[in-house]
């Protein structure tokens, strides 16, 4: 466990009971904003400065209508005083338009003389009419805040900003300066563990039974993570309880990490199956899609609010040098998995033994001719059902070696926005093989596509591995090509020792 409150961006907590004020906290889903709700009320509580108390709206998830939501509302806050062990500030009011400012007033006014400090959790579970009632309600409290009339401070916590879900709930319309909650201090964030964080939350199971873990699995922990909190309690709960004994106190190794992550994946957990359900919104479908193909877009820089829905889910991040990228590599795992487990688990099965050597390596050659062979029989009839129809190859190929190499090797992905193509790196057998992807529009010279293919793959070869068998794969997607008979649209030549590949 470490304190959620050290990885506070943005936030002065201090001066927001001090000075009354009212904030926004967002942060992507497991990541500790309700720990850190439940644990500053209990500090807050325990020196007796202030009446604290974490309010989850929750259970408005999916309500629209303004009366019932606010009825709602009105309930949790009850029933979350009550758990407090504060008076219940129960209204019996007919007229829901002022029940949330007025169940505040009196709610104020049952723990004066402190001052009342109200965290609402889950609060982008609102929407529509709902959430700007409610947040005019709160804003028309805030000019007579003080002990015992109206709560001093308000915390309003939730996985978006709170302009997002504003611009939502007013039909795409940004909030102007007489916006609904123009009266926030701030909005701050939760930011992921750093490797120093990693080692420290591991360092506690070592004082706890000695068990230490080498520097490469932890390296590998915050290089899979990226430090998303999740991820790093997860990888570390599998490995010392499932790839180990739980009272072993073996040292964990770079293998074990591997062997958890591999059995993360493959489970399907909530919170990756979460993250994977998304996928299907159109908004998340404009970010994600280019990111995937290495599409260069003007149109996702940082400021588009779109970038933003996404980058406040926790899929995405950005970086000055990888640009607008998947958030770590467990994640870009899992949406790929996630969009091309149709094709893969209709995909006729190919044992991995079919496509082995006498000496037990894997044939790659032999490998991607059949892949050929499988995108001329099915991928145009595929196509048309696609959802990422612009990462359609990317997917269908990726499925396919998926299908042979499970259970026997593994795929690394790179890809990023504006990249221009996509990278994997194929272990089977402890041998490596490059795959670089890349597209053809009409707007592209096919030579010139190639020409920085073969630059590109090289610089990645060189990266993983200098000896990597390499392949370039060319997927001509301009609309004149599909004319043409495949026996003219699927080539396989050499060209300064990188195997290049038409589709």
């Amino acid at each position: 466990m470490l304190p959620p409150a050290d990885r506070l961006v943005g936030a002065q907590l201090h001066r927001y009971i001090r000075d009354s004020l009212y904030w926004v906290l967002h942060a992507p889903r497991q990541t500790g904003k309700t720990t850190f709700l439940q644990s500053w009320a209990r500090e807050i509580n325990a020196k007796g400065e202030a009446a604290a108390c974490c309010v989850s709206l929750e259970s408005c998830q999916g309500i629209t209508d303004r009366a019932e939501a606010l009825s709602t509302i009105n309930k949790a806050v009850c029933a979350y005083s009550e758990e407090a062990g504060f008076p219940i500030p129960q209204l019996p009011l007919d007229d829901t338009d002022f029940l949330l400012h007025e169940t505040m007033k009196k709610w104020a006014q049952l723990l004066m003389p402190k001052p009342l400090v109200v965290l609402f959790d889950e609060t982008d579970v609102l929407e529509g009419a709902p959430l700007i009632s409610f947040l005019r309600q709160l804003r028309g409290g805030f000019a007579i805040r003080r002990p015992g009339i109206f709560p001093t401070s308000v915390a309003l916590v939730g996985m978006r900003d709170l302009k997002d879900y504003i611009t939502t709930s007013k039909e795409g319309v940004a909030p102007n300066p007489g916006s609904p909650f123009n009266i926030k201090e701030d909005s701050a964030v939760l930011s992921n563990f750093t490797k120093t964080d990693i080692e420290n939350l591991f360092a506690q199971r070592t004082e706890e039974n000695g068990q230490t873990i080498s520097k490469d699995a932890l390296e590998y922990t915050y290089e899979q993570s990226r430090g998303q909190p999740w991820i790093v309690n997860s990888l570390f709960k599998r490995v010392t309880m499932r790839v180990l004994d739980e009272a072993s106190a073996e040292t964990v190794t770079l293998a074990h990490v591997k062997e958890a992550r591999e059995q993360m994946v493959l489970a399907r957990e909530t919170h990756l199956d979460a993250l994977a359900h998304r996928l299907r919104d159109v908004r998340t479908k404009k970010i994600i899609e280019p990111i995937i193909t290495g599409s260069a877009n003007p149109d996702l820089g940082r400021e588009n609010s779109d970038v933003q829905y996404v980058m406040d889910m926790g899929l995405v991040k950005w970086s000055s040098q990888e640009g607008l990228a998947i958030a770590n590599p467990i994640y870009a795992e899992i949406i790929t998995r996630n969009l091309n487990s149709g094709y893969h688990d209709i995909m006729p099965h190919s044992l991995s033994w079919q496509w082995k050597k006498q000496d037990g390596f894997l044939d790659m050659d032999a490998l991607l001719k059949e892949f050929q062979k499988f995108w001329r029989k099915h991928s145009e009839i595929w196509e048309q059902k696609a959802d990422y129809t612009e990462a359609f190859p990317h997917l269908l190929l990726m499925a396919f070696l998926q299908r042979v190499l499970n259970g026997g090797g593994r795929i690394d992905r790179e890809y990023a926005a504006g990249r221009g193509r996509m990278d994997l790196s194929v272990e089977y057998n402890n041998i490596t093989y490059i795959v670089e992807i890349k597209l053809v529009y009409s707007h592209d010279s096919p030579s010139e596509v190639v020409a920085e293919g073969l630059e590109q793959i090289v610089l990645y070869r060189d990266k993983i591995d200098k000896a990597a068998p390499s392949y370039l794969f060319i997927f001509d997607r301009r609309p004149k090509t599909k004319e043409k008979p495949w026996e003219e649209r699927l080539s396989w030549e050499t060209i300064s020792g990188i195997t290049v590949i038409g589709c």
